[in-house]
Parts: structure tokens; C-alpha cells; sequence
């Protein structure tokens, strides 16, 4: 398990925002989830945590570790 909480980006009504994991508040609210999902990925690699992105609908498409890979892969 990584050390921070995980990202995720989310709908929101003033377009896409990145949430850490159990937070009520957004972090930060941009126009794009594209620019949502850049800002979450640098969040996540701070943290060392996963970033998670949600569709329109919820559903989590995408999700993807920093950090906490054993490198190089065990086994």
C-alpha cells in the first residue's frame, strides 16, 4: 500500500476534479479531465500513491500506481 491517499478524478459540476481518497472537499477543479488526470498523476507520485479515474458515469475506467511497485518485480 502506498503512503498517501489515492487520487481520484471526478466529475464535477464546474467540469473535472482530483479528490483524495476520503476527502469530502476536491483538491483542485479544472476545465478538462485531461488536465484533471495530469495533476492527479503528479499528486500521486508525491504521495506515492494509485490515481483512479472515474467516467462520466462513476465507474472507475483507469487506474494506475506510483511508487508502490516492488521494482524490479518479485517472482
Amino acid at each position: 500500500m502506498g503512503k498517501g491517499k489515492n487520487q481520484h478524478v471526478v466529475t464535477h459540476p464546474e467540469g473535472w476534479a482530483i479528490k483524495g481518497e476520503g476527502n469530502e472537499k476536491a483538491t483542485k477543479v479544472v476545465e478538462t479531465q485531461k488536465e484533471a488526470i495530469k495533476i492527479a498523476i503528479e499528486i500521486a507520485k508525491n504521495q506515492e500513491a494509485e490515481m483512479l479515474i472515474h467516467g462520466r458515469n462513476g465507474q472507475i475506467r483507469e487506474r494506475n500506481s506510483y511508487g508502490n511497485d516492488p521494482f524490479p518485480p518479485e517472482g
